[in-house]
């Protein structure tokens, strides 16, 4: 590997060492140290972040978009060298990894072009009407302006597309915010060489050092500064419930509170309605396992939780389940941590009443092995924690008794990122009632697939209800992400010269 981590923040256009480190934790080869970021470091970057949206927020679309497609330039001339320190620390296929930095430039080239198109900015005026009576109308002008400096935090199952330069960072910079990142420990060598490459277009096309700024770092200390600085006015985080939470109490509770749009948990329950389970049970089990193991589990939009009816199609559903999983190999999870958290949580359900063992295998270590379990939907509606998400393939059939209590399990999820119908034409009317519920409790619904995948475009939807994100309205996923990080301001009576350019 011809990439070598050095270990230092990148801070304003410098790169800063600390007196404090810590030691990588890579699936396999040599560890590397890195610096641990200090309160001083925090300031000096969020400083340097607003310092930066004096020029970088009025800065053209024309110039944010190339600025944009040079990043992606970067990272793909150091493609190489991030697949190899990102497989060497996360333990992901190289595949994976080739994919997923295609991902993430194809985010920022997708960026670059929705913002030449102007439509984000929702442009909208109403002329001045002097004669109108009883009241003349103002002439009013509004349209969507960046909010200011936003702070990203990389996250842990996807060290390269919700990461550094990731769907966060790069809707935060199409929308003229400048972005403090905190890199994930779980993968610092990729971070930063994904930071050099956004180093690296900052130096071509002449912008503001202050405008990205990477800080790495393995404490909590790190993150509650950065939420809790004066100079941050949004956090964009992919990660767990209780840290997420955490960090979105903070922000509620600084003297001018700021949005946290974090995406924290979901176990994107599928429904197997009973003409499909009838007709292709066996098929969607198959699917299903495939969905559930793919990487690990790690993924947010793992499909943990199945519900179907019960009854002799159930038993075939699981019996078909069961024999896919059972070639199913042990896989590398992203951390030690992670693998323990699985394991932790497979107990749990293992200690559920309840709860039957479909399939059970150990995993010790950093390894990931699949696990399923079969319960009752009165059981579900009963205990609550057999909704709360399990990182890994952990999967769990919930066979209701009827239509009734499908609905009702339905209606009794929390927030979800996804839920799917797995339907037939005789299914249309279990359906119809089942869709108004769903359209409730999810981001994004889908019919006869498997909700591992998002499409990155233009009408996707990543998020839902709360604990599946913080805040409902918004996505992290798409061109739509790119609305967290404005606000509407109205000019009323604004002469020509002092409002924005698009409204000559």
């Amino acid at each position: 590997m011809a990439f070598q981590p050095h270990g230092k923040h990148l801070i304003a256009g410098q790169w800063v060492a600390s007196d404090t480190s810590f030691a990588s934790t890579p699936a396999f080869g040599g560890t590397h140290r890195f610096g641990i970021s200090t309160p001083a470091d925090v300031d000096r970057a969020c400083v340097a972040a607003e310092e930066a949206f004096w020029t970088y927020g009025y800065s053209t679309r024309t110039d944010r978009a190339a600025f944009l497609n040079v990043i992606a330039e970067e990272i793909d001339a150091r493609a190489d060298d991030i697949t190899a320190i990102g497989t060497q620390e996360s333990g992901l296929p190289e595949a994976r990894l080739q994919g997923e930095r295609g991902r993430t430039t194809g985010q920022l080239r997708l960026f670059a072009d929705h913002i030449l198109k102007g439509e984000y900015l929702d442009v909208r005026h109403d002329v001045a009407l002097p004669d109108r009576t009883p009241l003349p109308r103002p002439d009013l002008k509004t349209l969507q302006r960046p909010i200011g400096p936003v702070a990203v935090f990389g996250a842990s199952n996807f060290p390269l597309a919700f990461s550094t330069a990731g769907g966060d960072t790069a809707s935060a910079l199409a929308a003229g915010c400048p972005v403090v990142v905190k890199g994930h420990p779980a993968h610092p060598g990729t971070g930063e060489i994904i930071a050099e490459a956004i180093h690296a277009a900052i130096s071509k096309c002449d912008v503001a050092p202050g405008t990205f700024s990477f800080l790495q770092g393995d404490t909590r200390e790190l993150g509650q500064a950065l939420v809790q600085h004066p100079m941050i006015n949004a956090v964009g985080f992919t990660g767990s419930l209780g840290g997420g939470r955490a960090l979105f109490d903070l922000c509620a509770r600084r003297p001018i509170p700021i949005p946290f749009f974090g995406e924290l948990g979901s176990v994107n329950p599928m429904f197997l309605l009973p003409e499909a389970l009838k007709a292709r049970g066996g098929d969607i089990a198959s699917g299903w396992v495939a969905s559930l193991t793919m990487g690990a589990g790690q993924f947010c939009t793992n499909p943990g939780v199945v519900v179907m009816i019960d009854g002799p199609d159930a038993d075939a559903f699981e019996i078909a389940a069961v024999e896919a999983v059972a070639t199913i190999a042990p896989q590398t999870m992203l951390t030690d941590g992670i693998a323990q958290a699985y394991r932790d949580g497979r107990d749990r359900i293992v200690a559920t009443s309840g709860v039957e063992n479909l399939f059970s295998s150990s995993c010790e270590q950093r390894t990931g092995t699949p696990n399923l379990f079969t319960s009752t939907g009165a059981q579900w509606l009963k205990n609550r924690s057999l909704g709360e998400e399990v990182f890994g393939p952990l999967g769990v059939v919930v066979r209701a008794g009827d239509e009734d209590e499908m609905i009702k399990i339905a209606k009794s999820l929390e927030g979800q990122l996804t839920c799917t119908l797995h339907m037939e034409g005789g299914d249309f009317g279990l359906a119809q009632t089942l869709m108004p519920v769903l359209e409730r409790k999810a981001g994004r619904i889908m019919t006869n697939g498997f909700p591992t995948g998002v499409e990155v475009s233009d009408a996707m939807v990543h998020g839902g209800p709360y604990p599946a994100s913080t805040n409902f309205g918004a996505t992290s996923v798409g061109t739509l992400a790119i609305r967290r990080f404005l606000r509407p301001v109205c000019f009323q009576n604004v002469p020509k010269g002092l409002v924005p350019d698009e409204f000559a």
